[in-house]
């Protein structure tokens, strides 16, 4: 069987041997626990407790109005310490609520316990629980699912790839909450009558192909769709293509060809809201390299990741670089006191900073670059341009259509860092844009 792919794209080492047969276990909550307040696609939240305030699991601590944003909750019980600035996994120094955990975990009362919602009290849940795109993008899901007209959706896409290397939490998720994934499913289907369902799952999953296969055998609108193991077969461009045959572009969202795209995570964090009216208050993320115990675990937001390094038993040597995400687009992290956030996908502890080897040289025109580039691009000659900041030429040559994906810096045998560059262009070009 021909299994569906696209154009370009690299075969990287997936490093999934070391995660994907281990049960996710769950993390204690730090003793102070981080909440920044711009977890998001969109506005920033603003506080709505103070300091000395007494908090409960599952209370809206910072919220904001303006329609593009989503509230941040507490995942511990405590008091307010602080609201201050602390760095985040950017790098950057943003306000965050600093709550001290008493470790007694005492909850918010849950009483609204409506089960026959409305599509627009569906919407109002999921808002309320704080779900954004849980693989990394942080885009408010109720703002991806508000729609004008529900029927205008054709095709809801549960993106269940996982192509970066080393990641496993969403496979294991799809492996030990198949039956919520599917609810899930069932609650986005009830909101969207007229959409078909695909579950795209890579072909380096079979566990998760046959399970989720056999689950769905009888479901009239909801098929596994197996696609060819590649990177980035997950970018959200590519799953379109692939599975509708339709074309996005930079300026173009997947509604505006009929389609909604969800990681498996969100879909799950939907059920769960829109059911059980919880919110959405620890993430399952992957813990790997050859530094570290390989674990798939699940821990409440705000904890920071060195209290994760801490109860799986520290490194197990020392540690060259530590990311935050996958190798292919997570950022490098400066220390461990950075909170897990709503988009924290992994931690990868690496002995040796291979990329710190490299020493970029002239380029060879191999033209490699161009042959892995799921977008189409001229890599190499957007980086002559990005070299001389020119955006005007960058917007004309189609800069503003790459992805960051990282294709062309892993091929080139230069060893050039093209996508940083590019990244660099797109932040001048959006500053430019708001001057």
């Amino acid at each position: 069987m021909s299994l569906k792919s696209f154009i370009g794209g690299i075969h990287p080492k997936d490093q999934k041997q070391y995660t994907k047969d281990l049960p996710i276990i769950k993390i204690k909550a730090s003793d102070e626990v981080v909440f920044p307040l711009k977890q998001h696609i969109g506005a920033p939240c603003q506080p709505i407790v103070k300091v000395k305030d007494e908090i409960k699991v599952g209370q809206v601590i910072a919220c904001s109005d303006a329609f593009v944003s989503s509230p941040i909750i507490s995942s511990v019980s405590g008091v307010v310490k602080k609201i201050e600035e602390r760095m985040d996994v950017s790098g950057k120094m943003q306000e965050s609520i600093v709550i001290a955990n008493d470790g007694l975990y005492q909850k918010v009362e849950n009483n609204n316990n409506k089960q026959e919602l409305t599509y627009e009290e569906k919407i109002e849940r999921i808002k309320a629980a704080g779900i954004v795109g849980l693989g990394g993008a942080g885009f408010p899901t109720h703002v991806k699912l508000s729609v004008k007209d529900p029927n205008q959706v054709q095709y809801y896409i549960v993106n269940g790839a996982e192509c970066e290397p080393y990641l496993t939490s969403d496979y294991r998720l799809m492996l030990e909450k198949t039956d919520e994934l599917i609810a899930g499913i069932h609650v986005l289907l009830e909101m969207f009558p007229k959409a078909l369902c695909y579950i795209a799952i890579e072909d380096n999953k079979k566990k998760a192909i046959h399970l989720l296969k056999e689950k769905c055998k009888d479901e009239k609108r909801i098929a596994v769709k197996e696609l060819k193991t590649k990177y980035p077969q997950g970018g959200e461009r590519m799953l379109v293509k692939v599975l509708t045959g339709k074309t996005l572009n930079s300026k173009m969202l997947p509604l505006d060809v009929g389609c909604i795209v969800d990681n498996v995570a969100t879909v799950i964090a939907i059920n769960q809201a829109v059911r059980y009216n919880q919110p959405l208050i620890s993430k399952v993320m992957t813990i790997s390299g050859d530094g570290i115990t390989p674990s798939n675990i699940e821990v409440p937001i705000g904890t920071s990741f060195k209290r994760i390094v801490e109860q799986l038993g520290g490194f197990k040597s020392e540690v060259q670089k530590l990311i935050c995400g996958g190798p292919m687009m997570g950022s490098a992290l400066i220390h461990l006191d950075i909170p897990v956030t709503k988009t924290s996908s992994s931690l990868l502890a690496l002995v040796q900073d291979e990329v710190s080897l490299f020493e970029p040289s002239a380029c060879i025109r191999c033209g490699r670059c161009k042959d892995v580039c799921p977008s189409l691009l001229v890599p190499q000659k957007l980086y002559q341009i990005a070299t001389k900041n020119d955006t005007e030429a960058f917007i004309l040559n189609g800069g503003m259509e790459c992805i960051e994906c990282g294709c062309c810096s892993y091929t080139c045998p230069a060893k050039r860092n093209m996508t940083q560059a590019f990244k660099k262009m797109k932040y001048l070009v959006s500053v430019n844009k708001r001057k």
